[in-house]
């Protein structure tokens, strides 16, 4: 009820390590996110402390993450934060943990190609147990193909007034420059 949201940017600083249990797949690994600041005495950016954090994934995140993510990836991961705890023989340890919700790579430190999960079938229950799953076949998606169909989208303003123009005459005679 009293979740902790947390968004963490950082680098995964070991190998994901994927485990099959009984109530599911799970991919953990740890990442480290390294604050910095400027020191005015210096005249530059300094690292600051480190958070260190065990990252656990589920589910289909569990099969992405461990296809996807290595060590010394920038990421972030987006998820709920807890407490593990545990006795070892100096005593009772605690560190923290993020369930995963997401995870994705930094895109201000690379680039990726992402590759789009298909909508898995409920009816298959090796697929949500092991985050993988056949995709469907494509569907026929009807493109608009004409100006008038373009313009018949629910997004697309043609009252004058809205565009600030004198005339729409040439809108949809220009072509679309991507």
């Amino acid at each position: 009820m009293n979740d902790t949201f947390v968004t963490v940017v950082g680098n995964v600083v070991d190998s994901p390590r994927r485990v099959s249990l009984q109530n599911g797949t799970v991919t953990n690994f740890r990442m480290a996110s390294t604050a910095r600041r400027y020191d005015s005495g210096k005249e530059e950016f300094v690292d600051a402390g480190t958070l260190w954090v065990d990252v656990e994934c589920w589910k289909g995140l569990s099969g992405n993450v461990s296809a996807s993510i290595s060590k010394g990836d920038p990421v972030i991961v987006q998820g709920t934060l807890t407490t593990h705890s545990w006795e070892s023989e100096n005593g009772r340890r605690s560190a923290p943990r993020i369930r995963a919700h997401a995870v994705g790579p930094n895109l201000a430190r690379g680039r990726a190609e992402f590759k789009r999960d298909r909508a898995q079938s409920s009816a298959d229950p090796a697929a949500e147990e092991t985050g993988v799953s056949t995709p469907p076949a494509p569907r026929e998606e009807a493109f608009p193909q004409s100006p008038e169909e373009l313009s018949a989208g629910r997004d697309y303003e043609t009252d004058v007034k809205t565009l600030g123009v004198e005339t729409t005459d040439d809108l949809l005679q220009e072509p679309a420059h991507v």
